[in-house]
Protein backbone atom coordinates (compact mmCIF):
# COMPACT_ATOMS: atom_id res chain seq x y z
CA UNK A 1 0.00 0.00 0.00
CA UNK A 2 0.98 3.50 -0.48
CA UNK A 3 0.04 6.54 1.30
CA UNK A 4 -2.40 9.15 0.07
CA UNK A 5 -1.52 12.46 0.53
CA UNK A 6 -3.53 15.01 2.60
CA UNK A 7 -5.79 17.20 0.28
CA UNK A 8 -4.24 20.45 1.89
CA UNK A 9 -1.22 19.83 3.53
CA UNK A 10 1.82 19.95 1.23
CA UNK A 11 4.00 17.33 2.64
CA UNK A 12 5.34 13.90 0.72
CA UNK A 13 6.60 11.15 1.41
CA UNK A 14 10.29 10.49 1.81
CA UNK A 15 11.46 8.91 -1.26
CA UNK A 16 13.39 6.68 0.13
CA UNK A 17 10.10 4.62 0.78
CA UNK A 18 9.33 4.43 -2.94
CA UNK A 19 8.03 1.27 -4.12
CA UNK A 20 10.67 -0.91 -6.26
CA UNK A 21 7.97 -2.41 -7.75
CA UNK A 22 6.30 -0.78 -9.97
CA UNK A 23 9.86 1.23 -9.54
CA UNK A 24 9.55 5.07 -7.64
CA UNK A 25 5.75 4.88 -6.77
CA UNK A 26 5.75 7.16 -3.73
CA UNK A 27 2.19 8.29 -3.05
CA UNK A 28 -1.20 8.96 -4.35
CA UNK A 29 -4.09 11.30 -4.46
CA UNK A 30 -3.77 15.52 -3.43
CA UNK A 31 -3.77 17.67 -6.77
CA UNK A 32 -1.72 19.72 -9.31
CA UNK A 33 -1.97 23.09 -7.98
CA UNK A 34 1.26 25.01 -8.66
CA UNK A 35 2.35 25.00 -5.60
CA UNK A 36 2.36 21.22 -4.80
CA UNK A 37 4.06 20.87 -8.03
CA UNK A 38 6.47 22.86 -7.02
CA UNK A 39 7.28 21.49 -3.54
CA UNK A 40 6.65 18.00 -5.64
CA UNK A 41 9.99 18.84 -8.07
CA UNK A 42 11.90 20.46 -5.12
CA UNK A 43 11.98 16.57 -3.47
CA UNK A 44 12.39 14.94 -6.34
CA UNK A 45 9.09 13.98 -7.05
CA UNK A 46 6.63 14.12 -10.08
CA UNK A 47 3.11 13.02 -11.20
CA UNK A 48 2.32 10.67 -14.09
CA UNK A 49 -0.83 9.18 -14.05
CA UNK A 50 -3.64 7.84 -16.66
CA UNK A 51 -6.50 10.19 -16.79
CA UNK A 52 -8.94 7.80 -15.54
CA UNK A 53 -7.02 7.19 -12.44
CA UNK A 54 -6.11 8.91 -8.89
CA UNK A 55 -3.13 11.54 -9.19
CA UNK A 56 0.29 8.76 -8.73
CA UNK A 57 3.34 10.18 -7.57
CA UNK A 58 6.75 9.03 -8.12
CA UNK A 59 10.24 9.43 -7.64
CA UNK A 60 12.00 6.03 -9.38
CA UNK A 61 15.39 4.68 -8.28
CA UNK A 62 17.56 4.78 -10.06
CA UNK A 63 17.13 8.64 -12.01
CA UNK A 64 17.72 9.11 -15.27
CA UNK A 65 19.54 12.56 -16.35
CA UNK A 66 21.93 13.93 -18.40
CA UNK A 67 24.54 16.58 -17.54
CA UNK A 68 24.44 19.32 -19.97
CA UNK A 69 27.75 19.57 -21.50
CA UNK A 70 27.56 15.88 -22.07
CA UNK A 71 24.83 16.12 -25.06
CA UNK A 72 25.93 14.01 -27.63
CA UNK A 73 24.99 14.91 -31.43
CA UNK A 74 26.02 12.64 -33.85
CA UNK A 75 28.10 13.67 -37.12
CA UNK A 76 25.18 12.81 -38.69
CA UNK A 77 23.12 15.39 -36.86
CA UNK A 78 25.32 17.86 -36.98
CA UNK A 79 25.32 17.75 -40.83
CA UNK A 80 21.63 17.80 -40.48
CA UNK A 81 21.66 20.95 -38.28
CA UNK A 82 23.94 22.70 -40.67
CA UNK A 83 21.66 21.82 -43.51
CA UNK A 84 17.88 22.65 -42.08
CA UNK A 85 16.78 26.29 -41.72
CA UNK A 86 14.51 25.85 -38.56
CA UNK A 87 14.33 28.12 -36.63
CA UNK A 88 14.81 27.55 -32.52
CA UNK A 89 12.82 29.86 -30.03
CA UNK A 90 12.36 29.55 -26.15
CA UNK A 91 9.01 30.25 -24.14
CA UNK A 92 7.33 32.01 -27.25
CA UNK A 93 4.52 28.64 -27.48
CA UNK A 94 4.00 26.92 -24.03
CA UNK A 95 0.26 26.17 -24.64
CA UNK A 96 0.86 25.43 -28.00
CA UNK A 97 3.82 23.07 -27.48
CA UNK A 98 2.17 20.71 -24.16
CA UNK A 99 -0.95 20.56 -26.74
CA UNK A 100 1.22 19.04 -29.54
CA UNK A 101 2.83 16.69 -26.33
CA UNK A 102 -0.24 15.47 -25.45
CA UNK A 103 -1.81 14.62 -29.36
CA UNK A 104 1.29 13.20 -30.24
CA UNK A 105 0.95 10.97 -27.25
CA UNK A 106 -2.82 10.64 -28.35
CA UNK A 107 -1.67 9.27 -31.73
CA UNK A 108 0.41 5.89 -29.88
CA UNK A 109 -0.01 4.56 -26.58
CA UNK A 110 -2.77 7.20 -25.32
CA UNK A 111 -1.73 10.32 -23.15
CA UNK A 112 -0.77 11.22 -19.35
CA UNK A 113 -1.00 14.89 -20.60
CA UNK A 114 -4.71 15.14 -19.78
CA UNK A 115 -6.94 18.26 -19.97
CA UNK A 116 -6.04 18.45 -16.18
CA UNK A 117 -2.46 18.52 -16.43
CA UNK A 118 -2.07 20.75 -19.24
CA UNK A 119 -3.82 23.19 -17.08
CA UNK A 120 -1.56 22.55 -14.57
CA UNK A 121 1.78 23.17 -16.10
CA UNK A 122 0.08 26.33 -18.36
CA UNK A 123 -0.50 27.56 -14.41
CA UNK A 124 3.11 26.85 -13.39
CA UNK A 125 4.30 28.63 -17.10
CA UNK A 126 2.61 31.59 -16.14
CA UNK A 127 3.93 31.76 -12.77
CA UNK A 128 7.59 31.61 -14.64
CA UNK A 129 7.88 27.63 -13.01
CA UNK A 130 7.18 25.58 -16.84
CA UNK A 131 9.32 26.90 -19.85
CA UNK A 132 9.20 25.29 -23.46
CA UNK A 133 11.15 24.83 -26.61
CA UNK A 134 9.87 25.53 -29.77
CA UNK A 135 11.12 24.52 -33.58
CA UNK A 136 10.10 26.40 -36.15
CA UNK A 137 9.69 25.65 -40.10
CA UNK A 138 9.42 29.14 -41.70
CA UNK A 139 6.00 29.99 -38.78
CA UNK A 140 4.96 25.96 -38.74
CA UNK A 141 5.92 24.38 -35.03
CA UNK A 142 7.15 21.58 -36.02
CA UNK A 143 9.02 20.01 -32.37
CA UNK A 144 9.87 21.28 -29.17
CA UNK A 145 9.49 19.96 -25.68
CA UNK A 146 8.89 21.46 -22.25
CA UNK A 147 9.46 21.33 -18.58
CA UNK A 148 10.41 23.08 -14.94
CA UNK A 149 13.23 25.19 -14.61
CA UNK A 150 13.28 25.51 -10.89
CA UNK A 151 16.63 27.10 -9.14
CA UNK A 152 19.64 25.81 -11.27
CA UNK A 153 17.76 22.26 -12.33
CA UNK A 154 15.55 21.58 -14.97
CA UNK A 155 13.17 18.57 -15.17
CA UNK A 156 11.86 17.82 -18.95
CA UNK A 157 8.81 16.52 -18.68
CA UNK A 158 7.87 15.68 -22.52
CA UNK A 159 8.60 16.47 -26.39
CA UNK A 160 7.12 16.40 -29.75
CA UNK A 161 8.28 16.27 -33.58
CA UNK A 162 5.90 16.82 -36.94
CA UNK A 163 9.29 16.62 -38.85
CA UNK A 164 12.09 14.38 -38.44
CA UNK A 165 14.96 14.78 -35.55
CA UNK A 166 12.68 18.13 -34.55
CA UNK A 167 12.31 17.19 -31.06
CA UNK A 168 16.14 16.57 -30.65
CA UNK A 169 16.99 19.95 -31.90
CA UNK A 170 14.84 21.26 -29.49
CA UNK A 171 16.59 19.26 -26.81
CA UNK A 172 20.35 20.10 -28.17
CA UNK A 173 19.11 23.19 -27.93
CA UNK A 174 18.27 23.49 -24.50
CA UNK A 175 21.12 21.44 -23.15
CA UNK A 176 23.72 24.32 -24.86
CA UNK A 177 21.68 26.87 -23.51
CA UNK A 178 21.84 25.45 -20.11
CA UNK A 179 25.22 24.81 -19.86
CA UNK A 180 25.88 28.29 -20.51
CA UNK A 181 23.14 29.34 -17.98
CA UNK A 182 25.60 26.87 -15.93
CA UNK A 183 22.94 24.41 -14.85
CA UNK A 184 24.57 20.93 -14.03
CA UNK A 185 21.56 18.58 -14.55
CA UNK A 186 18.70 18.08 -16.44
CA UNK A 187 16.25 15.29 -14.91
CA UNK A 188 14.86 12.73 -17.58
CA UNK A 189 12.45 10.60 -15.13
CA UNK A 190 12.68 7.40 -16.60
CA UNK A 191 15.21 5.77 -19.15
CA UNK A 192 14.72 5.32 -22.76
CA UNK A 193 16.72 4.28 -25.95
CA UNK A 194 16.03 7.94 -27.29
CA UNK A 195 17.47 9.83 -24.33
CA UNK A 196 20.12 7.32 -24.12
CA UNK A 197 21.30 8.52 -27.53
CA UNK A 198 21.54 11.96 -26.89
CA UNK A 199 23.74 11.52 -23.38
CA UNK A 200 21.55 10.69 -20.65
CA UNK A 201 22.69 8.29 -17.86
CA UNK A 202 21.43 6.57 -14.62
CA UNK A 203 22.21 7.88 -11.61
CA UNK A 204 21.28 6.20 -7.82
CA UNK A 205 18.08 8.66 -6.49
CA UNK A 206 20.34 9.75 -3.63
CA UNK A 207 22.82 11.23 -5.88
CA UNK A 208 19.86 12.81 -7.69
CA UNK A 209 18.66 14.24 -4.36
CA UNK A 210 21.81 15.59 -3.52
CA UNK A 211 21.53 17.49 -6.57
CA UNK A 212 18.29 19.05 -5.59
CA UNK A 213 19.85 19.85 -2.43
CA UNK A 214 22.90 21.56 -3.99
CA UNK A 215 20.94 23.69 -6.61
CA UNK A 216 17.66 24.01 -6.28
CA UNK A 217 17.60 27.10 -4.57
CA UNK A 218 20.18 28.88 -6.66
CA UNK A 219 19.20 32.37 -7.81
CA UNK A 220 19.23 32.71 -11.67
CA UNK A 221 19.25 36.07 -13.50
CA UNK A 222 18.71 34.92 -17.04
CA UNK A 223 15.31 35.11 -19.32
CA UNK A 224 13.76 32.41 -20.66
CA UNK A 225 12.52 34.13 -23.60
CA UNK A 226 14.39 34.11 -26.55
CA UNK A 227 15.41 33.29 -30.38
CA UNK A 228 17.96 31.04 -31.42
CA UNK A 229 19.02 29.95 -34.41
CA UNK A 230 19.38 26.32 -34.95
CA UNK A 231 22.66 26.28 -37.19
CA UNK A 232 25.02 26.45 -34.16
CA UNK A 233 24.18 24.14 -32.28
CA UNK A 234 26.33 21.42 -34.12
CA UNK A 235 29.40 23.25 -34.17
CA UNK A 236 30.67 22.97 -31.18
CA UNK A 237 32.54 19.89 -29.46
Amino acid sequence: MIPWLHPTKLVFPDTSTALQEPDGLLAAGGDLSPERLVAAYKNGIFPWFSEDDPILWWSPDPRCVLFPEQIHISRSMRKHLKKCHYHVTFDKAFTEVIQACASTREDSTGTWISPQMQKAYTQLHQQGFAHSVEVWENDRLVGGLYGLGIGKLFFGESMFSFQVNASKIAFIALCKQLHVWGYPLIDCQVHNDHLESLGATVIPRDDFIHYIRQYIDKETHHHWSFDKHNATLGNED
